[in-house]
């Protein structure tokens, strides 16, 4: 049996894992969450939110990832034998199937939309017949849903050093460059300063119960936890990193993405009369409407895509690699056919989510598309019960000792963190969930 593969340094396994949170979470719900709920009220509690019940669950991921040394069942397996608990990894690794079936559905539209940016200029007037004709055309969609997880394939088959981390090393900075490019030139438009307010000046009408549960459920999706992707990554990691040091270096990564997203989309919507509570459509319909409006808008469309691709295949790989590492279990000479296998097993799952706006259209299951119930049934039930368990297990299965020794950070952080583990995130996820399934 091989040595197990590790991250070549602390910055590779950061970008990595800050590229498994940050998707289209950051760069296509977040902006729209925003414009919905008030602007910079709901920016300031998504900060609070991630901060204060976020970074502990991901935090409990790192600890629980690195001292297994293992995908997450044979972690859960060695810190707790005998026990109930390495069902957290059989659950993830569930989630993580089912999430990249649909979400690579979204990469290959992603890709649709770059190639027509590319080849065609997107010049239409009705920006939503089109979103609406790519997406029921069988061919189109199952053709980019291949090619995107091809791409995914491919990457995480090479290994952690020279797939995972090599990718993530030139995608991450890639994506800040082309956020900066398009944030100046947003800003630069007439009107601009107005999309600037909403984002920075509050608005405290908006400072309700309802706005701080949907911060709280953005945070808590927004850094991937729950689907055990942060706990494979750290298994990854040598023992003398700091976790703590790394978690935080994940939040803000995110956290800072996530207002850029803001930056880009909010002054650009304002100054060419838009509303900024247009909803989901924001990314595939407002955006591409707006960049036909501006001076060398084809260009900047192409930046545009360039980088959402970017963010969702630093997802996507997350969550082949969690699938991947489960059924390799160390043995990694067979890690290229097992990248294969599961890879393409996942697109035959997806196949339904991806028709499921065309020629599947009239399946319906509890009331939504074959493509709604597995978002449901992945973001709102297995999301958060896997990171309910997460913070369960960190927070009264492990030692005091056994977290000390994995956190090596003050005594007061430590006992911070325990005591936010153990239960101000339960509280919260409990809360979210009940929410989220019960529409209360």
């Amino acid at each position: 049996m091989k040595q197990r593969d590790q991250w070549s340094s602390k910055i590779g396994f950061v970008l990595a894992a800050a590229g498994s949170a940050i998707g289209l979470g950051a760069i296509w719900k977040f902006p729209y969450m925003v414009g919905m709920n008030g602007g910079s009220v709901f920016i300031l509690l998504f900060i609070i939110c991630t901060i204060a019940i976020g970074l502990p669950i991901l935090l409990a991921e790192f600890v629980i990832g690195r001292m297994g040394q293992a995908d997450a069942i044979t972690s859960l397996k060695r810190l707790a034998p005998g026990k109930k608990w390495p069902l957290i990894g059989w659950m993830g690794l569930a989630v993580s199937f089912i999430l990249l079936s649909f979400y690579s559905v979204v990469g290959g539209w992603i890709l649709s939309y770059l190639t027509r940016a590319i080849f065609f200029k997107l010049d239409a007037t009705n920006h939503g017949d089109l979103f609406n004709t790519i997406i029921a055309n069988p061919v189109e969609v199952l053709f980019a849903q291949a090619v995107f997880m091809g791409l995914t394939i491919w990457i995480v088959q090479s290994g952690i050093k020279g797939g995972i981390e090599r990718a993530s090393r030139w995608m991450m900075p890639m994506l800040f460059i082309f956020f900066i490019i398009l944030a100046i030139r947003s800003l630069t438009l007439d009107g601009a300063m107005e999309g600037v307010r909403f984002l920075f000046v509050p608005d405290w009408s908006h400072l309700t119960g309802s706005t701080f549960l949907l911060a709280l459920g953005q945070a808590f999706f927004s850094l991937s936890v729950g689907v055990t992707a942060m706990m494979t990554y750290a298994s990854y990691l040598p023992k003398e990193e700091k976790l703590g040091q790394s978690a935080m270096n994940v939040a803000i990564l995110n956290i800072t993405i996530s207002i850029l997203a803001g930056i880009v989309i909010f002054p650009a919507v304002f100054a060419l009369g838009h509303s900024p509570e247009e909803g989901p459509g924001l990314i595939f319909v407002v955006l591409p409407a707006i960049f036909s409006q501006i001076p060398f808008g084809n260009m900047f469309m192409i930046i545009f895509f360039i980088l959402m691709l970017f963010a969702t295949l630093t997802s996507s790989i997350a969550m082949l690699e969690i699938v991947v590492s489960s059924g390799i279990r160390e043995k990694i000479e067979r890690r290229k056919r097992a990248a294969w296998v599961f890879g393409i097993l996942i697109f035959i799952v997806g196949i339904p989510s991806a028709l499921s706006f065309g020629v599947l259209s009239d399946v319906k299951i509890f009331g939504g598309s074959i493509f709604d119930f597995a978002d449901t049934l992945t973001s709102k039930i297995g999301m958060p019960l896997g990171a309910l368990f997460v913070s369960i297990f960190a927070g009264f299965v492990l030692t005091k000792s056994q977290t000390d020794d994995e956190l090596r950070m003050h005594p007061v952080m430590n006992s911070l963190w325990k005591f936010l583990v153990r239960y101000a995130a339960p509280v919260a996820i409990i809360v979210i969930f009940i929410v989220s399934i019960f529409g209360l």
